[in-house]
């Protein structure tokens, strides 16, 4: 029986386990892409523009629409015929369709249709960018839960050096080798320890809550895959920013926006001068109309008869040439030429900003790798010291007060070591961003 329960326990924390979902960095960024609610907003905002097209194209056809109208008259009024004034309750009614389409009215229609369509390329930069963004907070939030799992299995290794630490101090105190005092200070270094193991474990909780919230999936049992970092390369990636920059102006979405903007500016000029141009529309139509009078007796088809021996048909061509609206139209087309030049120098300041951006990132990423290579330097020296040290103590040849400056001195130079590392392989990670190479595994 006990057998049984111990199977069931170990099956039942097996299959506990393997449920546990570990994300990987690829999933993080598809989920967060997938649930962001601005990505979404963006994304109507897309189909927003799509409709602006069906909109514009709907211009090039022709209208249609009808009319009715009915009217009861009651009293005197002048008889058509006799021309006198009788006295009768009568009934009018009026039935009407027109048609008219736009044959030319200074290609606003075709600019109009032209521009709504670039709003739609201008939509999908706009959802590119936020999309960016995103990914870029994933990988840095993914990072820091990385960086928070290795702090937490450096603040382990060192609560059970620690622990082992008692073990030998409370034999050496058994043997009368040291002071209860030297004793009480080794158990207050493995309580300190542990206090700090426990704090990690904050740290990691609250990375873990971040990254959850942001892909916006329940935060319980939530974990990551863990990410084989490689000794990071002592090298650079690119030899200078320019290299970066130049790649980037292919591939970042808000310097193709603000040369799309460019274009908009176009075509609101040649929306402007339009106006200056004559509209001509074509137009149809066909009416009917029915009277009765009440005190008059008509067979059952006077109906249909009036109907078809009052129907008429038009057709025509309307011509509207514009002469003269207060400088209207000219102030307007000096206006969009202005815009124009707003949305140029606005392209000029776009790629500035990113050069600024891609030139600190570069200098980051140096600064990143020289403080990588020397906390590298460091704990290596470290590590040597400290084995040096732990054979000195246990020999009694130096104190438990010099003895945790050495293990101090170590377990600083680990936690710089790894921020040190996650911070360069993060940097690393924004320049391969802006020059279109960074790729989600």
């Amino acid at each position: 029986m006990k057998t049984n329960l111990i199977l069931f326990v170990a099956l039942f924390v097996s299959i506990a386990t393997f449920s546990q979902k570990k994300w990987t960095l690829k999933e993080a960024v598809n989920q967060a892409l997938e649930k962001n609610i601005s990505i979404q907003q963006n994304k109507l905002s897309l189909e927003l523009a799509k409709k602006d097209v069906d909109i514009a194209k709907g211009n090039f056809l022709p209208n249609l629409s009808g009319s009715s109208s009915g009217r009861f008259g009651f009293g005197s009024f002048i008889d058509d015929v006799s021309n006198t004034r009788i006295s009768t309750d009568n009934f009018n009614a009026s039935f009407n369709l027109n048609s008219s389409v736009t044959v030319f009215n200074g290609f606003r229609n075709t600019n109009t249709f032209k521009q709504a369509k670039l709003g739609v390329e201008t939509s999908l930069y706009d959802l590119k960018k936020i999309e960016n963004d995103i990914s870029l907070q994933v990988v840095d939030s993914y990072l820091n839960v990385l960086f928070a799992k290795e702090n937490l299995e450096v603040a382990k290794i060192q609560a059970e050096i620690s622990k082992k630490q008692i073990e030998a101090a409370e034999a050496r105190f058994k043997a009368g080798a040291i002071a209860k005092g030297e004793l009480l200070n080794v158990q207050s270094t493995a309580a300190n320890d542990l206090q700090n193991v426990v704090t990690q474990e904050n740290v990691l909780d609250l990375a873990l809550l971040t990254l959850a919230q942001l892909l916006q999936v329940p935060s319980e049992n939530f974990d990551v895959a863990p990410i084989e970092l490689e000794t990071p390369s002592t090298s650079l990636l690119y030899e200078n920013s320019t290299i970066v920059y130049n790649k980037s102006l292919n591939y970042m979405p808000e310097i193709e926006r603000a040369k799309l903007n460019i274009e908009n500016a176009d075509f609101n000029i040649k929306l402007a001068k339009g106006a200056f141009l004559p509209t001509l529309t074509a137009f149809a139509g066909m009416g009917t109309g029915y009277s009765h009078r009440f005190n008059e007796i008509f067979s059952n088809d006077y109906f249909f008869k009036q109907l078809n021996d009052n129907l008429g048909y038009n057709v025509g061509l309307s011509l509207n040439v514009p002469i003269f609206n207060r400088f209207q139209t000219k102030n307007r087309v000096a206006q969009s030429i202005i815009n124009k030049k707003v949305s140029e120098t606005r392209l000029e300041n776009e790629k500035l900003q990113l050069k600024q951006t891609i030139e600190q990132a570069f200098l980051d990423v140096k600064s990143a790798l020289k403080a990588y290579e020397a906390a590298k330097i460091s704990l290596e020296a470290q590590q040597e010291a400290f084995k040096n040290a732990q054979e000195r103590y246990n020999y009694g040849a130096i104190t438990l007060f010099d003895f945790d400056l050495v293990r101090t001195r170590l377990v600083n130079a680990e936690g710089l070591m790894i921020r040190s590392k996650y911070d360069y392989v993060f940097k690393t990670k924004v320049l391969q961003f802006y020059s279109g190479e960074l790729v989600f595994e």
